[in-house]
């Protein structure tokens, strides 16, 4: 039985995958639309966040191993979920997402932290958009919205809890985009030129979080870009596809069983 915590697009896909091979695969997941849409495909899901020892707790009802696919920048979830494995003394795999390749540019800056994205906006100014989601917003809101030269518009996920929040941190109504992605290069081009862009904000979240087309709508409209690198997690046992996944599986369970 596979616990599999899915935090990406291409999540449900693998869940999928796996249970075709015969597994009972259980998902972890942090949204009732997350658990809604892997529910439809059949797979089981958990709602809510997991410390790691609540997690290591959980593994020892009958699991057999660990699959992470949660997003690149969730990392909490994947040191929680590295440490219960250990504890529960299972096997993780990381599947995660192929980086993208981002060409030097002039108009193109890459940082480290939030933190660092948050000062390098406020240097550019302007009109910023934010596409990093709603979790590190307030790093945004705190060091933006101050400054009557700056307007900040955040792209987020349509959730109440997320509307809730930029209500709290000040954001006004006017300057919230609530869809959902992915999205393509036309779309991001009509976004920068309705609200008239100056800086982008976003995650190097890899090919299917479709980074290079943000990137390319931004730069052929003269915009700057920054852009967040992906937390350094030493994931084990870390695959980029589907099929490495499986036989990274196949491989440790048969180790463990003495096979």
């Amino acid at each position: 039985m596979i616990f599999f915590l899915a935090g990406t697009s291409d999540a449900r896909e693998l869940a999928v995958k796996l249970q075709k091979t015969g597994r009972f695969v259980t998902a972890s997941v942090v949204t009732e639309n997350a658990a809604s849409e892997l529910e439809s495909a059949r797979i089981p899901a958990r709602i809510g966040r997991l410390a790691a020892d609540d997690m290591a707790l959980l593994l020892q009802t009958g699991y057999t191993a660990i699959v992470d696919a949660s997003h690149p920048f969730a990392e909490d979830a994947s040191r929680n979920a590295i440490q219960a494995a250990q504890k529960a003394g299972l096997p993780y795999i990381r599947y995660e997402r192929a980086g993208t390749q981002i060409e030097e540019h002039p108009l193109v800056t890459r940082v480290d932290t939030y933190e660092e994205a948050a000062d390098s906006a406020l240097d550019k100014g302007g009109v910023v958009l934010l596409t990093t989601g709603s979790k590190t917003l307030q790093i945004f809101t705190e060091k933006l919205l101050p400054h009557e030269d700056i307007r900040l518009i955040a792209r987020m996920l349509p959730r109440m809890d997320n509307m809730e929040k930029c209500t709290a941190l000040g954001l006004p109504q006017k300057n919230i985009v609530a869809m959902q992605g992915p999205f393509t290069k036309e779309f991001d081009l009509a976004l920068y030129r309705h609200y008239g862009v100056t800086t982008t904000v976003m995650k190097e979240s890899g090919a299917i979080g479709a980074v290079a087309e943000k990137i390319e709508a931004a730069v052929s409209l003269g915009i700057e870009t920054i852009v967040i690198s992906r937390p350094p997690v030493n994931y084990p046992n870390q695959c980029e596809t589907f099929d490495q996944v499986i036989h990274t599986l196949n491989r440790l369970e048969e180790s463990k069983n003495g096979l």
